[in-house]
């Protein structure tokens, strides 16, 4: 365990507390996913063949999921499960809802009529990890807002298992969510399929989800090819910054700590607090908790890097959150509403000591597809404008024109742009 006393620490070690995992850059997987990214572009299918073969060592001649074995998931699915699923999938969709843009007019001067205008993307593809952990409450994060924009073609791609099967229960929430076209496929060769499309895989406008490095490389790859396709946000390993003044509950911080920390091994999770003794606390619960934690080898891994960062006052603990802009921001305060205004800087709030990140993370109503490595910074988390577009139309009337003529023409001739000048001039001119 790392700590810090912030008023006390120098530059260098604020900055050194506050740091991700460092991520060498790795040449070999970026060589990798290139030569997987290239090979796709280039055979398509039959490269998608043969790398399920090679990577997910399952020979599979189709992948797309017939729509009875969708069926058939979610009849199988236990009543509590699909219920609890139901459920999420009610909340998120409300409170998504609630953002649907409106498109806008305004006339900036008489007869000069502006508009901005909403479109969904036409065509988007999701991906769900299915490694350690069958991640189907990430169907419904992505799933549901694209629905609600409006996006009329949604496909899923998800790794098959080693019988080359997909889990029941991504299949189930895909279907609970109306997508039916589902691939088994998973990797940086999923990515390639999704952005250049194949004889059996329609070519995306734009990817969604998270995964595993080839999968967060690729993503990146296709992003900067023309001819690939636009991404949600860069991606990196989840991270979770706590605040907790003393009157906390030990138990409920620790539990917060290694709830992110069984995510993954490179998962970050930093305590602020004002008491060391109770950080002291913190950390007895956490060797108590991760004893009997099924993913315990995971969360120790990820927890050995673990940070406490001592600090005198709630402010400088929001100061050091806007500093570090978590992913996800958990304040353990009974006021912890009303230290809104000072946050600048977080994928996700979660307020109050009653509020964990898994009520984020799965049923709320907020979206847990969230920007990660200080990005929070720059980017927002997934909602339903990611899946929509806006484009801004202008009309002018004859007087409109004349009454912005000398506006456009003076500027133009000013940047020496003589065609752009003579557009306007000449209307003005011609008698219709």
């Amino acid at each position: 365990m790392k700590t810090i006393f912030w008023n006390n620490a120098t530059p260098n070690d604020k900055e050194a507390v506050l740091s991700r995992p460092l991520h060498k850059s790795d040449l070999s997987l970026t060589q990798s996913v290139q030569h997987i990214l290239a090979d796709v572009k280039a055979h398509g299918d039959e490269a998608l063949y043969r790398f399920s073969q090679q990577f997910d060592h399952v020979d599979l001649k189709e992948w797309k999921v017939p729509s009875q074995v969708l069926a058939n998931a979610l009849a199988a699915l236990s009543p509590s499960l699909r219920q609890a699923i139901e459920n999420a999938k009610a909340n998120i969709t409300t409170f998504h809802r609630q953002a649907y843009p409106t498109d806008t007019k305004v006339e900036t001067l008489p007869g000069v009529h502006c508009q901005l205008l909403w479109r969904p993307l036409e065509v988007v593809g999701l991906y769900v990890p299915g490694g350690s952990a069958p991640l189907f409450s990430s169907v419904l994060m992505q799933a549901i807002p694209a629905h609600i924009a409006g996006c009329p073609h949604i496909l899923l791609c998800t790794p098959p298992q080693k019988d080359g099967t997909i889990h029941p229960a991504i299949l189930a929430a895909a279907q609970l969510c109306g997508i039916t076209n589902v691939y088994a496929l998973g990797g940086a060769q999923a990515i390639a399929a999704m952005a250049y499309g194949s004889t059996s895989i329609p070519k995306v406008d734009k990817i969604f989800g998270p995964g595993n490095a080839y999968v967060t490389e690729a993503k990146q790859q296709v992003s900067q090819d023309p001819l690939g396709a636009a991404i949600d946000m860069p991606a990196g390993p989840s991270e979770v910054m706590v605040i907790a003044l003393p009157e906390a509950h030990p138990s409920w911080v620790a539990a917060d700590l290694i709830a992110q920390a069984e995510h993954d091994i490179q998962a970050q999770a930093i305590l602020v607090t004002t008491d060391d003794v109770f950080a002291q606390k913190v950390e007895k619960e956490l060797q108590f908790q991760l004893a009997s934690l099924p993913r315990r080898a995971i969360a120790e891994q990820s927890l050995a890097d673990r940070r406490v960062v001592i600090v005198p006052d709630m402010a400088t603990a929001l100061e050091v959150a806007n500093r570090y802009a978590p992913e996800h921001l958990i304040i353990h305060n009974d006021d912890a509403e009303t230290w809104l205004p000072h946050i600048h800087h977080a994928g996700s709030v979660f307020c109050g000591s009653f509020t964990p990140e898994s009520a984020g993370d799965y049923a709320s109503g907020t979206n847990h597809v969230l920007p990660t490595n200080g990005y929070a910074r720059a980017y927002n988390g997934l909602n339903i404008y990611s899946f929509m577009k806006s484009m801004t139309v202008q009309h002018l009337t004859r007087k409109g024109l004349h009454t912005l003529s000398d506006t456009i023409i003076t500027m133009a001739e000013a940047e020496g742009l003589a065609g752009h000048a003579r557009a306007v001039s000449i209307r003005k001119e011609t008698k219709a």
